[in-house]
Protein backbone atom coordinates (compact mmCIF):
# COMPACT_ATOMS: atom_id res chain seq x y z
CA UNK A 1 0.00 0.00 0.00
CA UNK A 2 1.72 3.47 -1.10
CA UNK A 3 1.43 6.75 0.24
CA UNK A 4 -1.66 7.42 -1.70
CA UNK A 5 -3.62 4.63 -0.65
CA UNK A 6 -3.04 5.21 2.84
CA UNK A 7 -3.83 8.77 2.88
CA UNK A 8 -7.53 7.62 1.47
CA UNK A 9 -7.93 4.96 3.32
CA UNK A 10 -7.06 6.68 6.99
CA UNK A 11 -9.70 9.77 5.99
CA UNK A 12 -11.80 7.00 4.76
CA UNK A 13 -12.07 5.34 7.84
CA UNK A 14 -11.88 8.52 10.28
CA UNK A 15 -14.98 9.56 8.75
CA UNK A 16 -16.20 5.94 8.99
CA UNK A 17 -15.33 6.30 12.86
CA UNK A 18 -16.75 9.70 13.05
CA UNK A 19 -19.94 8.50 12.07
CA UNK A 20 -20.15 5.65 14.41
CA UNK A 21 -19.68 7.76 17.24
CA UNK A 22 -22.12 10.74 16.39
CA UNK A 23 -25.30 7.84 15.42
CA UNK A 24 -24.30 6.68 19.07
CA UNK A 25 -24.24 9.41 20.34
CA UNK A 26 -27.16 10.71 19.48
CA UNK A 27 -29.17 7.42 19.85
CA UNK A 28 -27.98 7.53 23.43
CA UNK A 29 -29.25 10.64 24.04
CA UNK A 30 -32.31 10.24 22.50
CA UNK A 31 -32.85 7.23 25.01
CA UNK A 32 -31.37 9.01 28.01
CA UNK A 33 -33.94 12.24 27.71
CA UNK A 34 -36.50 10.03 27.30
CA UNK A 35 -36.34 7.64 30.00
CA UNK A 36 -34.03 10.48 32.54
CA UNK A 37 -36.26 9.89 35.11
CA UNK A 38 -36.35 6.14 35.20
CA UNK A 39 -32.58 6.44 35.19
CA UNK A 40 -32.40 8.55 38.42
CA UNK A 41 -35.00 6.48 40.00
CA UNK A 42 -33.15 3.36 39.67
CA UNK A 43 -29.24 4.84 40.06
CA UNK A 44 -31.07 6.02 43.50
CA UNK A 45 -32.25 2.34 44.31
CA UNK A 46 -28.77 1.40 43.86
CA UNK A 47 -26.86 3.66 45.36
CA UNK A 48 -29.45 3.08 48.95
CA UNK A 49 -28.71 -0.87 48.24
CA UNK A 50 -24.59 -0.21 48.00
CA UNK A 51 -23.68 2.17 49.96
CA UNK A 52 -26.85 1.65 52.84
CA UNK A 53 -27.91 5.46 52.31
CA UNK A 54 -31.14 6.33 52.49
CA UNK A 55 -30.70 9.79 49.93
CA UNK A 56 -27.47 8.99 48.07
CA UNK A 57 -25.62 12.12 47.07
CA UNK A 58 -26.07 14.18 44.15
CA UNK A 59 -22.75 13.25 42.65
CA UNK A 60 -23.24 9.18 43.43
CA UNK A 61 -26.09 9.17 41.92
CA UNK A 62 -25.16 10.91 38.79
CA UNK A 63 -22.15 8.13 38.78
CA UNK A 64 -24.45 5.26 39.22
CA UNK A 65 -26.61 6.54 36.60
CA UNK A 66 -23.80 6.89 34.33
CA UNK A 67 -22.70 3.57 34.68
CA UNK A 68 -26.26 2.19 34.32
CA UNK A 69 -26.50 3.87 31.04
CA UNK A 70 -23.20 2.56 30.00
CA UNK A 71 -24.21 -1.06 31.35
CA UNK A 72 -27.25 -1.38 29.38
CA UNK A 73 -26.36 0.31 26.21
CA UNK A 74 -22.69 -1.13 25.76
CA UNK A 75 -23.99 -4.39 24.20
CA UNK A 76 -26.78 -2.70 22.42
CA UNK A 77 -24.53 -0.76 20.66
CA UNK A 78 -22.77 -3.69 19.37
CA UNK A 79 -25.79 -5.13 18.06
CA UNK A 80 -26.53 -1.51 16.41
CA UNK A 81 -23.56 -1.52 14.82
CA UNK A 82 -23.80 -4.32 12.40
CA UNK A 83 -27.43 -2.48 11.55
CA UNK A 84 -25.86 1.08 11.02
CA UNK A 85 -22.67 -0.07 9.12
CA UNK A 86 -23.73 -0.40 5.71
CA UNK A 87 -25.02 3.18 5.94
CA UNK A 88 -21.76 4.76 7.69
CA UNK A 89 -19.82 2.93 4.63
CA UNK A 90 -21.77 4.79 2.38
CA UNK A 91 -21.65 8.21 4.31
CA UNK A 92 -17.79 7.89 5.20
CA UNK A 93 -17.16 7.43 1.58
CA UNK A 94 -19.20 10.35 0.69
CA UNK A 95 -17.54 12.64 2.78
CA UNK A 96 -14.18 11.16 1.73
CA UNK A 97 -14.66 12.10 -1.45
CA UNK A 98 -16.65 15.74 -0.71
CA UNK A 99 -13.40 16.40 0.94
CA UNK A 100 -10.63 15.03 -2.12
CA UNK A 101 -13.16 17.24 -4.37
CA UNK A 102 -13.29 20.26 -2.33
CA UNK A 103 -9.36 20.44 -1.65
CA UNK A 104 -8.39 19.99 -5.53
CA UNK A 105 -7.07 15.80 -4.91
CA UNK A 106 -8.76 14.33 -7.05
CA UNK A 107 -7.85 17.27 -9.90
CA UNK A 108 -3.94 16.40 -9.23
CA UNK A 109 -4.12 13.06 -9.51
CA UNK A 110 -5.76 13.02 -13.12
CA UNK A 111 -3.26 15.79 -13.78
CA UNK A 112 -0.64 12.90 -12.48
CA UNK A 113 -2.40 10.45 -14.98
CA UNK A 114 -4.10 8.27 -12.21
CA UNK A 115 -7.68 6.92 -12.90
CA UNK A 116 -10.16 8.24 -10.65
CA UNK A 117 -10.80 4.46 -9.71
CA UNK A 118 -7.71 4.69 -8.16
CA UNK A 119 -9.05 6.81 -5.61
CA UNK A 120 -11.94 4.56 -5.27
CA UNK A 121 -9.73 1.03 -4.31
CA UNK A 122 -8.86 1.60 -0.88
CA UNK A 123 -12.45 2.75 -0.35
CA UNK A 124 -13.50 -0.87 -1.52
CA UNK A 125 -10.56 -2.72 0.62
CA UNK A 126 -11.77 -1.11 3.85
CA UNK A 127 -14.97 -1.42 2.74
CA UNK A 128 -14.77 -5.31 2.70
CA UNK A 129 -12.61 -5.57 5.62
CA UNK A 130 -15.36 -3.56 7.88
CA UNK A 131 -17.75 -6.71 6.23
CA UNK A 132 -15.08 -9.23 7.84
CA UNK A 133 -15.87 -7.21 11.20
CA UNK A 134 -19.55 -7.42 10.97
CA UNK A 135 -19.34 -10.89 9.90
CA UNK A 136 -17.38 -11.28 13.02
CA UNK A 137 -18.77 -9.27 15.16
CA UNK A 138 -22.33 -11.50 14.28
CA UNK A 139 -20.59 -14.92 14.46
CA UNK A 140 -18.29 -14.41 17.54
CA UNK A 141 -19.76 -11.39 19.86
CA UNK A 142 -23.39 -10.66 19.77
CA UNK A 143 -23.93 -14.80 20.53
CA UNK A 144 -21.99 -14.58 23.72
CA UNK A 145 -23.92 -11.34 24.83
CA UNK A 146 -27.12 -11.87 23.41
CA UNK A 147 -28.25 -12.62 27.18
CA UNK A 148 -27.54 -8.77 27.94
CA UNK A 149 -29.71 -7.80 25.01
CA UNK A 150 -33.01 -9.00 26.27
CA UNK A 151 -32.94 -6.77 28.97
CA UNK A 152 -34.88 -3.87 29.87
CA UNK A 153 -34.32 -0.60 31.53
CA UNK A 154 -35.34 -1.63 34.57
CA UNK A 155 -33.01 -4.27 34.38
CA UNK A 156 -29.68 -2.41 34.04
CA UNK A 157 -27.06 -3.29 35.75
CA UNK A 158 -28.34 -7.09 36.11
CA UNK A 159 -26.41 -9.96 34.58
CA UNK A 160 -29.10 -12.77 35.01
CA UNK A 161 -32.15 -13.52 33.02
CA UNK A 162 -34.19 -14.97 35.91
CA UNK A 163 -36.36 -17.57 36.31
CA UNK A 164 -40.10 -17.29 35.05
CA UNK A 165 -43.75 -19.80 34.55
CA UNK A 166 -42.88 -21.77 31.64
CA UNK A 167 -46.61 -21.28 30.07
CA UNK A 168 -47.57 -24.44 27.64
CA UNK A 169 -45.19 -24.88 24.97
CA UNK A 170 -45.41 -27.57 22.22
CA UNK A 171 -42.46 -29.52 20.83
CA UNK A 172 -42.00 -30.82 17.60
CA UNK A 173 -43.65 -34.19 18.38
CA UNK A 174 -46.75 -32.48 19.30
CA UNK A 175 -45.80 -32.74 23.27
CA UNK A 176 -47.17 -29.73 25.59
CA UNK A 177 -44.49 -28.66 27.99
CA UNK A 178 -44.91 -26.38 31.03
CA UNK A 179 -43.31 -25.91 34.06
CA UNK A 180 -43.45 -23.71 37.44
CA UNK A 181 -40.28 -22.17 36.39
CA UNK A 182 -37.54 -22.14 34.12
CA UNK A 183 -34.09 -20.83 35.25
CA UNK A 184 -32.72 -18.87 32.00
CA UNK A 185 -29.69 -18.73 33.15
CA UNK A 186 -29.07 -21.96 34.43
CA UNK A 187 -31.13 -24.30 32.10
CA UNK A 188 -33.46 -25.66 34.41
CA UNK A 189 -36.61 -26.52 34.45
CA UNK A 190 -38.67 -26.87 38.22
CA UNK A 191 -42.01 -28.76 38.38
CA UNK A 192 -42.04 -30.10 34.62
CA UNK A 193 -45.09 -31.42 33.25
CA UNK A 194 -45.19 -33.08 30.03
CA UNK A 195 -48.39 -33.91 28.43
CA UNK A 196 -48.33 -36.60 25.15
CA UNK A 197 -51.22 -36.57 22.67
CA UNK A 198 -52.23 -38.25 19.65
CA UNK A 199 -52.78 -37.62 16.11
CA UNK A 200 -56.26 -35.93 17.34
CA UNK A 201 -54.45 -34.02 19.66
CA UNK A 202 -56.05 -36.12 23.09
CA UNK A 203 -53.90 -36.34 25.75
CA UNK A 204 -53.02 -40.29 26.31
CA UNK A 205 -49.78 -39.64 28.67
CA UNK A 206 -48.45 -37.82 31.15
CA UNK A 207 -44.76 -36.85 32.44
CA UNK A 208 -43.60 -35.18 35.41
CA UNK A 209 -40.74 -34.32 37.47
CA UNK A 210 -39.20 -32.35 40.32
CA UNK A 211 -36.67 -30.48 38.14
CA UNK A 212 -35.19 -31.22 34.34
CA UNK A 213 -31.58 -30.24 33.53
CA UNK A 214 -30.44 -30.44 29.41
CA UNK A 215 -27.83 -33.30 28.64
CA UNK A 216 -26.53 -34.80 25.57
CA UNK A 217 -29.85 -33.36 23.57
CA UNK A 218 -32.59 -34.88 26.39
CA UNK A 219 -33.68 -33.52 29.54
CA UNK A 220 -32.60 -35.70 32.63
CA UNK A 221 -35.39 -35.43 35.17
CA UNK A 222 -34.96 -35.57 38.72
CA UNK A 223 -37.95 -38.39 39.88
CA UNK A 224 -38.88 -38.37 36.80
CA UNK A 225 -42.66 -40.29 36.61
CA UNK A 226 -44.67 -40.93 33.58
CA UNK A 227 -48.31 -42.27 33.71
CA UNK A 228 -51.20 -42.66 30.56
CA UNK A 229 -54.26 -40.95 31.36
CA UNK A 230 -56.66 -44.14 33.06
CA UNK A 231 -58.00 -44.87 36.38
CA UNK A 232 -56.27 -47.89 36.44
CA UNK A 233 -52.66 -46.73 34.99
CA UNK A 234 -49.68 -47.15 37.35
CA UNK A 235 -46.61 -44.65 37.48
CA UNK A 236 -43.38 -45.79 35.82
CA UNK A 237 -40.42 -44.60 36.33
CA UNK A 238 -38.99 -42.28 33.25
CA UNK A 239 -34.81 -41.35 33.96
CA UNK A 240 -34.88 -38.81 30.56
CA UNK A 241 -37.18 -37.65 27.80
CA UNK A 242 -35.42 -36.23 24.46
CA UNK A 243 -36.87 -33.40 22.41
CA UNK A 244 -36.10 -30.74 20.48
CA UNK A 245 -36.92 -28.24 23.06
CA UNK A 246 -33.28 -27.20 24.51
CA UNK A 247 -32.74 -24.58 27.06
CA UNK A 248 -31.96 -22.03 23.67
CA UNK A 249 -35.64 -22.95 22.18
CA UNK A 250 -36.86 -22.19 25.42
CA UNK A 251 -35.04 -18.74 25.61
CA UNK A 252 -35.99 -18.20 22.25
CA UNK A 253 -39.70 -18.40 22.78
CA UNK A 254 -39.12 -16.62 26.05
CA UNK A 255 -37.28 -13.27 24.28
CA UNK A 256 -37.93 -12.62 21.19
CA UNK A 257 -34.73 -10.64 20.22
CA UNK A 258 -33.00 -13.74 21.46
CA UNK A 259 -33.11 -15.13 18.11
CA UNK A 260 -31.47 -13.28 15.65
CA UNK A 261 -28.47 -13.02 17.90
CA UNK A 262 -27.64 -16.82 16.90
CA UNK A 263 -24.51 -17.69 15.62
CA UNK A 264 -24.15 -19.11 11.82
CA UNK A 265 -23.53 -22.48 13.79
CA UNK A 266 -26.51 -22.20 16.78
CA UNK A 267 -28.65 -22.15 13.68
CA UNK A 268 -27.11 -24.71 11.70
CA UNK A 269 -27.15 -27.34 14.85
CA UNK A 270 -31.01 -25.77 15.53
CA UNK A 271 -31.67 -26.98 11.79
CA UNK A 272 -30.23 -30.60 12.05
CA UNK A 273 -32.70 -31.23 15.50
CA UNK A 274 -36.10 -32.62 13.45
CA UNK A 275 -38.43 -35.43 14.69
CA UNK A 276 -39.36 -37.47 12.39
CA UNK A 277 -43.26 -36.86 10.98
CA UNK A 278 -43.09 -33.47 12.91
CA UNK A 279 -44.02 -29.99 10.88
CA UNK A 280 -41.26 -27.55 11.44
CA UNK A 281 -41.47 -25.90 8.24
CA UNK A 282 -42.59 -22.69 9.13
CA UNK A 283 -39.91 -22.57 12.01
CA UNK A 284 -36.68 -23.61 9.38
CA UNK A 285 -37.37 -21.18 6.97
CA UNK A 286 -36.82 -18.97 9.61
CA UNK A 287 -33.79 -19.73 11.02
CA UNK A 288 -32.53 -20.41 7.36
CA UNK A 289 -33.37 -16.73 6.62
CA UNK A 290 -31.59 -15.65 10.05
CA UNK A 291 -28.89 -17.83 8.96
CA UNK A 292 -28.28 -16.42 5.20
CA UNK A 293 -29.50 -13.43 6.05
CA UNK A 294 -26.38 -11.92 7.28
CA UNK A 295 -25.07 -13.09 3.71
CA UNK A 296 -27.20 -11.27 2.19
CA UNK A 297 -27.25 -8.09 4.35
CA UNK A 298 -23.17 -7.91 3.76
CA UNK A 299 -23.72 -8.23 -0.28
CA UNK A 300 -25.90 -5.39 -0.45
CA UNK A 301 -24.04 -3.33 1.70
CA UNK A 302 -21.11 -3.20 -0.98
CA UNK A 303 -23.19 -3.28 -3.60
CA UNK A 304 -24.83 0.06 -2.00
CA UNK A 305 -21.38 1.63 -1.91
CA UNK A 306 -20.59 0.40 -5.61
CA UNK A 307 -24.00 2.25 -6.48
CA UNK A 308 -23.40 5.80 -5.03
CA UNK A 309 -19.42 5.90 -5.63
CA UNK A 310 -19.95 7.23 -9.40
CA UNK A 311 -21.45 9.96 -7.44
CA UNK A 312 -18.91 10.98 -6.02
CA UNK A 313 -15.71 10.48 -8.01
CA UNK A 314 -15.65 14.20 -10.35
CA UNK A 315 -13.08 14.85 -12.77
CA UNK A 316 -14.13 18.69 -11.78
CA UNK A 317 -14.41 20.87 -8.22
CA UNK A 318 -18.31 20.77 -7.90
CA UNK A 319 -20.75 21.17 -5.11
CA UNK A 320 -21.21 18.13 -3.35
CA UNK A 321 -24.96 18.75 -2.13
CA UNK A 322 -26.38 17.38 -5.48
CA UNK A 323 -24.92 14.21 -5.71
CA UNK A 324 -25.10 13.55 -2.29
CA UNK A 325 -29.49 13.97 -2.57
CA UNK A 326 -29.46 12.27 -5.57
CA UNK A 327 -27.08 9.13 -4.33
CA UNK A 328 -29.20 8.73 -0.89
CA UNK A 329 -32.61 7.96 -2.19
CA UNK A 330 -30.54 4.48 -3.96
CA UNK A 331 -28.69 4.23 -1.01
CA UNK A 332 -31.16 3.75 1.36
CA UNK A 333 -33.49 1.36 -1.01
CA UNK A 334 -29.82 -0.65 -1.11
CA UNK A 335 -29.69 -0.42 2.62
CA UNK A 336 -33.33 -1.07 3.22
CA UNK A 337 -32.99 -4.12 0.25
CA UNK A 338 -30.71 -6.25 2.64
CA UNK A 339 -32.55 -6.02 5.95
CA UNK A 340 -35.90 -6.65 4.66
CA UNK A 341 -34.65 -9.31 2.38
CA UNK A 342 -32.94 -11.00 4.97
CA UNK A 343 -36.28 -10.76 7.49
CA UNK A 344 -39.15 -10.93 5.34
CA UNK A 345 -40.55 -14.25 3.12
CA UNK A 346 -41.12 -14.10 -0.57
CA UNK A 347 -43.67 -16.40 -1.67
CA UNK A 348 -42.80 -19.30 -3.84
CA UNK A 349 -38.99 -19.15 -3.18
CA UNK A 350 -36.93 -21.38 -0.61
CA UNK A 351 -35.40 -18.94 1.93
CA UNK A 352 -31.85 -19.80 1.08
CA UNK A 353 -32.66 -17.88 -2.52
CA UNK A 354 -35.29 -15.15 -1.21
CA UNK A 355 -32.70 -13.59 0.97
CA UNK A 356 -30.17 -12.74 -1.89
CA UNK A 357 -32.66 -11.45 -4.35
CA UNK A 358 -31.92 -7.99 -3.00
CA UNK A 359 -28.49 -8.38 -3.95
CA UNK A 360 -29.26 -9.38 -7.38
CA UNK A 361 -31.39 -6.91 -8.60
CA UNK A 362 -28.67 -4.52 -7.06
CA UNK A 363 -26.02 -6.03 -9.09
CA UNK A 364 -26.66 -5.21 -12.67
CA UNK A 365 -27.88 -1.39 -10.84
CA UNK A 366 -24.07 -1.64 -9.57
CA UNK A 367 -22.63 -2.72 -12.75
CA UNK A 368 -24.53 -0.19 -14.87
CA UNK A 369 -23.48 2.54 -12.16
CA UNK A 370 -19.57 1.82 -12.06
CA UNK A 371 -19.23 1.52 -15.52
CA UNK A 372 -20.49 5.25 -16.32
CA UNK A 373 -17.64 6.65 -14.49
CA UNK A 374 -15.43 8.86 -16.66
CA UNK A 375 -12.15 8.68 -15.69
Amino acid sequence: MNTLDRHIARQYLTNVGALVVILFSFVIAIDVSLNFDEFVKLAREHGRLQHDANDPSFVRTTVVAAGLVFDLWWPRLIQLLNALLGLVMVGGMGFTFAQMVRHRELVAMLAGGISLWRAARPVCVCAIVLCVVQLANQEYIIPRIAPLLTRQLQQAGQRTLGAAELHPTTDSAGRVFFAQSFDADLGVLRGLQVIERDSAGHGTRIITAISARWKDSEWILDQGRTKAFGVSATPEPLAALKTNLDPTALRLRRFASYRTSLSFAQTTEMLARREPGADTRGRDEELERIRLGRFGAIACNLLALAVCIPFFLRREPVGMVVPALKSAPLAVAALMGGVIGASAAIPALPPALSVFVPAIVLFPIAIASVTSVRS
